[in-house]
């Protein structure tokens, strides 16, 4: 039986926050059946657009982190790995994880030093993240003024590849 990304021994950060929530709005949205199989193959099609491979690893690492549908830590993925609960060597995890975020499949999130898949599409783009610190639910959302920051750095001289950011505070289920 594999360990599960969301309410595991191993998930200090998410039981703690959900525990001390009172709320029950913990199934995050991960995907499942005919979605995932589907977002799967179009990160797989992307891949090829791309010249690049969608290796096992890497493809697994992905699916686990739709399947979990909230930011999940690299050792929790590392532990959840194997299809027969084995865990993954932390290389193999750490490199499909860099390929993934390279690619635009995963954020990374600073503040929790954990993965999120991110569901927005194909390219580059300037994410913002709305995580609440009671329950732990992390929305993706469109930052204001992006494109401005991205103009002051050219201007700078500047070359920005990504803009991250992200907001913490209580989701409205928490907050109430």
């Amino acid at each position: 039986m594999q360990p599960s990304l969301v309410r595991g021994p191993r998930h200090g950060y998410l039981s703690c926050m959900i525990a001390a929530c009172a709320h029950h709005r913990h199934d995050q949205a991960g995907l499942k059946g005919r979605a995932l199989s589907a977002e799967l193959n179009a990160a797989e099609a992307r891949c090829k657009l791309a010249a690049e491979r969608m290796t096992a690893p890497r493809r697994r690492v992905l699916e686990l982190l739709l399947k979990a549908g909230q930011p999940v830590k690299a050792y929790d993925l590392i532990a959840a790995f194997g299809a027969d609960g084995a865990p993954a060597k932390p290389p193999t995890v750490y490199r499909a994880l860099s390929f993934l975020e390279r690619q635009g499949f995963v954020h990374r999130l600073e503040s929790l030093n954990a993965y999120l898949a991110c569901r927005q599409g194909p390219g580059a783009h300037t994410a913002a993240f709305l995580i609440c610190d009671c329950c732990g639910a992390t929305e993706e959302v469109e930052p204001p003024g992006a494109d401005r920051l991205i103009e002051l750095a050219g201007e700078a001289g500047y070359r920005i590849d990504m803009v991250t950011v992200e907001a913490r505070g209580r989701c409205a289920d928490c907050a109430a």
